[in-house]
């Protein structure tokens, strides 16, 4: 008989039980479904994990959990897709931003905190993966629901919502002020073509929705963006190049100054600006809210490799990131904007300047363009979530329209906010911490009380974690608000 279930060792699992919840620290993973093995875990070596799943086998992790069926639709995305998925999610307008925090920060502690945030990052994806596949959840919200309750689950739903839309607005705003300028920049249409109406930018942001994005954003599966991710992906690593020989040429020609190491303590604006640039780099990681869907859609559908994806675009994204922000700053120095790209108007001292400047410019709003349906696609789905529940049918008409009034509200939000730094301090401090950090680190928690799946090390570094977000995020917040007030003054 033809049967789409693999067999499974019976070393590798448990099998799922109808034993009370107090029969959980015997072995019986939590909600009775199989128990996630210490080969899972990120910290492998050297570490004692409780309970049972510590001595599982190792040639078992590419399994599914039992009951999953196969492993995953033959339809579905390969490794490479997902990656370019997942570095489209990370690799977005957050570059853009990296060059004034490595201003801020100084080169030296700059490269420091990008390589950390990544790897903190890269560990919270892979403890999301690990206790979505234990309570067998679909989505960020629905693993958050298992964990934490009902509420906890609206709050993590509504930091999604805030978060996505409000780098969406974002990306708008850089499409905005690069093709149509601003006060301080000439725009690449005005420099092309002259003045006329592209001038307008509100105007040239909706032709754009209209034309480009909407028809990306109606499209109802992750895995149909693959394409347009891999594309996106290459123009951000085109911009990083092009970024990084410039520099390299005036470098060796003798024209950038030393930059400064570490950061600069000489004035208040300079503290202010201290206080809420890691919550701007934590930004710049947060992908999580589409980890699910990513996983949902793999070929292979096995924790073991979405943790291979996620390494993978981990080390990517960090190399990516430090060369943008170590050759921007090294560019432009004090003078780095916060969107970089707006820094590209000006003749750079090099032959061919002209023509570099427009290469960068408009290959990474190309770049953005591709990037704005992946990072849509999860907003769409949360609220869908959040409105019509986990288990509503699914409903064509139902999507066109949640797709179109959310366009709508993200392009007005694009004419309201003056700046990406604005945008970024305040979800960076709040909706970016909550979703990168203190959700991940507070579902292992809470869910190792019941399946004991966390060896000590991890359970160690989950509450340091949960700690120093909820610091870091107050103390983005109060940074916030006095660097308002000062300037209102």
């Amino acid at each position: 008989m033809n049967t789409n279930y693999s067999s499974l060792p019976l070393t590798s699992i448990e099998l799922q039980s109808n034993q009370p919840k107090s029969e959980v620290a015997n072995g019986v993973g939590y909600n009775g479904h199989a128990k996630i093995s210490k080969q899972d875990s990120f910290l492998v070596d050297g570490e004692d994990v409780d309970g049972d799943a510590a001595g599982a086998g190792g040639e078992n992790d590419d399994l599914p959990l039992i009951g999953d069926g196969p492993a995953g639709p033959p339809e579905g995305s390969g490794v490479p897709a997902a990656v370019f998925n997942l570095a489209t999610s990370i690799i977005g307008a957050g570059i853009m931003a990296l060059p004034a925090t490595m201003k801020v920060l100084g080169v030296a502690v700059g490269l420091v905190s990008i390589l950390v945030m990544g790897i903190l990052s890269e560990v919270t994806i892979e403890l999301l993966v690990r206790f979505a596949v234990y309570c067998r959840a679909l989505s960020y919200g629905e693993v958050v629901h298992k964990a934490l309750g009902r509420p906890a689950s609206i709050v993590a739903q509504m930091c999604v919502i805030i978060n996505n839309a409000g780098v969406l607005i974002v990306y708008l705003i850089i499409i905005g002020d690069v093709m149509s300028g601003s006060l301080k920049h000439i725009g690449v249409m005005d420099q092309l073509i002259g003045h006329g109406e592209w001038d307008n930018r509100r105007l040239l942001i909706l032709v754009v929705l209209v034309i480009f994005l909407a028809p990306l954003c109606a499209l109802e599966k992750i895995d149909s963006l693959s394409l347009s991710s891999a594309a996106s992906v290459a123009l951000a690593v085109v911009f990083v190049v092009v970024s990084c020989i410039i520099a390299l040429v005036k470098v060796v020609e003798g024209k950038i100054s030393m930059p400064r190491m570490g950061p600069d303590f000489s004035s208040r604006a300079a503290m202010l600006d201290l206080l809420v640039v890691i919550p701007i780099m934590t930004n710049a990681y947060i992908c999580h809210f589409n980890v699910q869907p990513i996983y949902n859609e793999l070929k292979e559908k096995t924790p073991h490799n979405m943790y291979k994806i996620g390494r993978i675009t981990t080390v990517l994204c960090v190399v990516v990131y430090a060369l943008t922000a170590v050759s921007g700053y090294l560019l432009f120095g004090e003078d780095t904007e916060s969107d970089v790209l707006t820094n590209f108007d000006k003749d750079l001292g090099i032959r061919f300047s002209s023509i570099l400047n427009f290469i960068v410019r408009i290959g990474y709003v190309i770049h953005l363009v591709l990037v704005f349906p992946v990072v849509h696609f999860s907003l769409r789905q949360t609220v869908d979530s959040l409105i019509f529940g986990e288990l509503a049918p699914h409903s064509r008409k139902k999507m066109l329209t949640l797709t179109v009034v959310l366009l709508a509200l993200i392009y007005l939000g694009s004419t309201m906010i003056p700046n990406i730094w604005v945008a970024f301090k305040f979800t960076g401090a709040t909706t970016g911490l909550a979703l990168g950090f203190i959700f991940p680190a507070l579902i292992a928690l809470r869910l190792d009380k019941e399946g004991k799946s966390l060896g000590r090390g991890e359970r160690l570094l989950s509450i340091v974690m949960l700690g120093l977000a909820m610091v870091v995020s107050i103390i983005g917040v109060i940074g916030n608000v006095y660097s308002l007030r000062s300037k209102s003054a």
